[in-house]
């Protein structure tokens, strides 16, 4: 997941990601691309694994809304958290993630698994997939929460799941995701956020014209986990709300809202890439999914 922004001083689970999520569902395998059945999280061998349990590959902001809701849909569960380092182990703890650190050793696998940790913290990020891909049993569903990047259009032009990918081979960063994706489907298969980061700096040399693609950290999470509800293999879904729209677009409402002491100057670029308009009708009708928050604009109290 990409990016997200929220206010200063928001009431729990306000955050937005900045970027519409492009879930891959992965399919069973009963010895997942050669992976070693002994690396990866450890689960505890003394419990026996449980139906509904979840491991969560990067517990960040989107995978403990994840984690909250699942635990209120399955009572009893275990949650498991894979983590690059210690630094918020006990955090997780305290909020009933049970934290192992990337690269120990794991005895036992787990029904569901969602990967949704940033590929900028890794040398090897579809190696990560893998890697997590040997904790999944095969049972319940492996989602992996990927980007709208990876769609080849450039122009604020109107996308869908089914829309044509960028080639191999054009672009480092979406090579990185596009192969993870990959791992995925071959298998069978805070403060945060840019206006914040416009805010601080008053004017941003950029373009004010491309379109961005939005979704609350709340809808990302109940889409996540209602695609991993019905167990499907190999499919492409799509996370986004009903409002794309530009960088200029954003911060007026950010300006308008009252709700930041700072005041954003403007957009002074007029180079580069346009982005894309994200519509996800088909995985709504599929999945039976509508978003809690249908914009951004709404999210700051203000009418379309």
């Amino acid at each position: 997941m990409a990016s997200t922004y929220q206010l200063p001083h928001p009431p729990p689970l306000t955050a937005y990601p900045s970027l519409a999520s492009r879930c891959r569902v992965r399919m069973a395998s009963a010895a997942p691309l050669g992976v070693s059945h002994d690396t990866g999280v450890t689960v505890p061998t003394s419990d026996s694994v449980g139906q509904n349990d979840l491991l969560i590959v990067g517990p960040g902001v989107l995978g403990r809304i994840v984690a909250d809701k699942w635990q209120q849909e399955h009572p009893g569960c275990k949650i498991f958290g894979q983590t690059a380092t210690t630094d918020h182990h006990s955090e997780l703890t305290k909020i009933g993630i049970i934290p192992s650190l990337k690269g120990s050793r794991g005895c036992q696998k787990v029904p569901y698994v969602i990967f949704c940790a940033p590929p900028y913290r890794t040398d090897d990020y579809p190696g990560d997939l893998r890697v997590a891909a040997s904790n999944w049993s095969g049972e319940g569903s492996f989602l992996f929460t990927s980007s709208t990047a990876v769609y080849d259009c450039n122009d604020n032009g109107l996308c869908s799941e089914d829309s044509p990918c960028v080639p191999i081979g054009r672009s480092p960063r979406t090579d990185v995701l596009l192969e993870a994706e990959n791992v995925v489907l071959e298998a069978g298969g805070s403060d945060q956020g840019p206006h914040i980061f416009w805010l601080s700096k008053g004017s941003v040399d950029a373009r004010p014209d491309l379109i961005i693609n939005l979704i609350h950290y709340e809808d990302a999470a109940s889409l996540a986990i209602a695609i991993m509800k019905r167990r499907l293999r190999s499919r492409v879904f799509l996370g986004c709300d009903d409002q794309p729209l530009s960088r200029q677009q954003i911060m007026d409402r950010v300006n308008r809202s009252g709700k930041f002491d700072a005041k954003f100057q403007g957009f002074t670029g007029t180079d580069g890439p346009l982005g894309k308009r994200m519509n996800n009708s088909k995985t709504r009708a599929e999945i039976g999914w509508q978003p809690k928050n249908p914009s951004f604009t709404e999210f700051l109290g203000l009418s379309n």
